[in-house]
């Protein structure tokens, strides 16, 4: 039986046919990767019209390299079907990691840190051998 790992939490809202966010509370960790991985595809499987699933990573107190993985697991999850899956960031915790890892220009990054300005940074485009 599945147990939901303690130090993290997975919340799906609805906004309308096209558009959902998924939020993630606390670590993330390769404890996140089955709750995120099980979110995404329900919201798959449920909308055929989704064309952007936003992550909400504001609550994010710490990602290691396997919480990055994830991330580019849904991505490359709903990269077939074109939905998009920018990232909401507000802490160090997450963008330094994004950064050095070089997966801030994978993704489309909505920047809520204090002291920068709000910003989107735009995904590089990739030609479909680099996905």
């Amino acid at each position: 039986m599945d147990e939901p790992a303690p130090n993290v939490e997975v919340t799906v809202t609805t906004h309308d046919a096209e558009s959902a966010e998924i939020t993630v509370l606390g670590e993330l960790t390769e404890h996140a990767r089955r709750p995120l991985v099980r979110a995404m595809t329900d919201l798959m499987l449920a909308g055929a019209t989704l064309k952007q699933v936003r992550v909400d990573l504001c609550e994010v107190t710490f990602m290691n390299s396997a919480g990055m993985a994830t991330l580019v697991q849904l991505d490359r999850m709903a990269q077939p079907r074109g939905i998009d899956t920018p990232l909401v960031v507000h802490t160090a915790a997450v963008a330094r990691p994004l950064q050095l890892s070089g997966l801030w220009r994978r993704f489309t990054i909505i920047d809520r840190r204090e002291g920068h300005p709000e910003d989107v940074h735009e995904a590089t485009p990739r030609s479909p051998e680099h996905s």
